[in-house]
């Protein structure tokens, strides 16, 4: 390589005099012609393309750029050197491999000289791929990353808004990217449109486009400044160097992290960078980017009129059906003219009939009043029977007069009695309460319960009978009541009672002690015999 790129030594096209002594001294006089520019830049344009007639030469493409008579113009470079290259538009058409920017090339043509330019490139006639080139080795190698990290996963793109109200665009202001976007959107959408100005090559360039997509994000939706609904990245094409700011992983990762959906327009259709796989959509150009953003106005003003066509046609071929169906309907149904006069007919039969009934009735109905009327007597004849009865009556009262002077007088005597029985029978009943009362107090004041309600009790036997201290001996079974009509069972002689009150106040008295019997009866005189 470096006894390809090495400069020549430039011989003089002016012989030496013959005869005289190859002497340097002797080449540095006055003497020596002075040789024009076109002719020593010739002369070195001759040498290099008789030296390097057909070179082979590999490199890195740098630069790549079409003409449009179909000329390409490039750079080969490496570590140290770079060589300009050309290849014309009959052989560009016969390259087996399509140039790219990064792309590692072998390439053979000539090497030859611009004298107007006093620089040497060459001219090449075939192309081959020689490797992975080193930016594309490390485009690859970071594709691969963050591929890995499912920054470029599907299931992460946004869908566009179909008419945002706010476009966000970050490109640089200068270029003529703005200026097509902005065409563009007033061509089919008017929109607004926000520019975050950047540098879209150089130093710098990758955390500037990387703050401003994170700082349209970061607007508020309610703020003064409206936060866009629709994002556009955008740059003019270039090499893959001029491009690279694009591939950086923080603007990779800040497209991917975007809440606002993002169309990437990178260069020119064939210029791939990796903001395009992280971004919702991928744009060709600037001007496409544009296109995907706003629907046409006129087409959605032509869709919506045929839209509006389409319904009219259709309310109106929907009304003939329904027509069509409510007159088939009709025909089979009767004419209503039809079946009102037809109703209204029977009306009138039926009014007929009835005055015909109604007349009929009335002279059935004066026929049986005719006929009963027949069957009644005279009213003369009903007077006079009636007035024999009343006379009857009247003798019957005169009888009956002479018998109430009598019979008056045994009421008054009957009321009379009445009254005076009333009053014996009340005072006779009176004399009764007293005298029971007067019995009841006398026998409440010999009733032995008095007696049990001053402490004593009652003994019986078994038998219920009421036992004397002489019927009583060791065993005797005993039942003793006391004032609260508890029973208490015991045995003489013994001091524990056979068995628990009873009685309806067993639970709520205690047995009572039996009052001893060696009272003197000088106390227990109002007991009598009792005990």
């Amino acid at each position: 390589m470096n006894d390809l790129f090495s400069t020549p030594q430039v011989k003089s096209a002016t012989p030496k005099p013959a005869g005289k002594p190859s002497n340097p001294t002797e080449t540095r006089g006055n003497n020596a012609p002075a040789l024009s520019v076109s002719e020593i830049s010739n002369s070195i344009k001759r040498e290099l393309e008789t030296r390097f007639d057909r070179v082979r030469v590999r490199g890195e493409i740098s630069g790549l750029k079409r003409a449009a008579s179909g000329h390409i113009y490039m750079s080969l470079k490496d570590e140290n050197a770079v060589l300009s290259v050309i290849c014309w538009r009959g052989q560009a058409s016969k390259l087996s491999v399509d140039p790219q920017d990064g792309l590692e090339v072998i390439v053979t043509g000539r090497i030859t000289s611009y004298p107007g330019r006093s620089n040497y490139q060459i001219v090449i006639d075939s192309m081959e791929v020689a490797g992975e080139g080193a930016l594309l080795k490390l485009l690859e190698e970071r594709k691969k990353k963050l591929a890995s990290e499912g920054l470029f996963a599907d299931d992460r793109k946004r869908v566009i808004p179909f008419l945002p109200e706010v476009i966000g665009v970050v490109t640089s202001p200068t270029g003529a990217v703005i200026r097509d976007i902005m065409h563009r959107l007033s061509d089919r959408f008017p929109r607004q449109v926000l520019v975050w100005p950047v540098l879209v090559q150089g130093d710098g360039a990758a955390e500037q486009i990387a703050r401003a997509i994170d700082g349209f994000n970061a607007l508020d939706p309610n703020g003064d400044i409206l936060r866009p609904d629709t994002l556009i990245v955008a740059r003019g094409g270039g090499s893959l160097e001029d491009l690279w700011a694009f591939n950086e992983e923080v603007v990779v990762r800040a497209a991917a992290n975007s809440k606002i959906p993002l169309i990437s327009a990178v260069g020119h259709e064939t210029d791939t960078t990796l903001i395009d796989f992280a971004s919702d959509r991928r744009a060709p150009t600037p001007t496409a980017a544009a296109e995907m953003a706003v629907p046409v106005r006129a087409e959605l003003i032509g869709e919506v009129q045929n839209i509006g066509r389409r319904i009219y046609a259709g309310a109106n071929r929907l009304m003939g059906e329904r027509r069509m169906q409510v007159e088939a309907l009709a025909r089979g149904l009767p004419d209503p003219r039809r079946l009102i006069e037809e109703k209204t007919q029977r009306l009138d039969d039926r009014v007929e009939r009835m005055r015909n009934a109604m007349k009929g009735f009335l002279r059935h109905q004066t026929s049986e009043l005719s006929e009963l009327s027949a069957r009644l007597p005279h009213p003369k004849q009903q007077i006079l029977l009636a007035s024999h009865q009343l006379s009857a009556l009247s003798d019957r009262f005169s009888g009956a007069s002479e018998q109430i002077v009598p019979l008056r007088q045994f009421e008054m005597e009957k009321l009379d009695s009445g009254r005076r029985m009333a009053s014996a029978t009340a005072l006779r009943l009176e004399r009764a309460k007293n005298e029971i009362s007067s019995l009841d107090r006398v026998l409440e004041g010999v009733s032995y319960k008095n007696v049990l309600k001053r402490g004593f009790s009652v003994v019986r036997g078994a038998d219920g009978n009421v036992l004397a201290a002489t019927d009583i001996s060791d065993g005797t079974k005993l039942n003793i009541e006391f004032a609260d009509n508890a029973v208490v069972e015991a045995l003489a002689g013994s001091t524990n009672s056979i068995g628990g009150p009873s009685g309806s106040q067993a639970q709520k008295s205690k047995p009572q002690k039996t009052p001893k019997k060696k009272r003197s009866e000088t106390q227990d005189n109002a007991q009598g015999s009792l005990l």
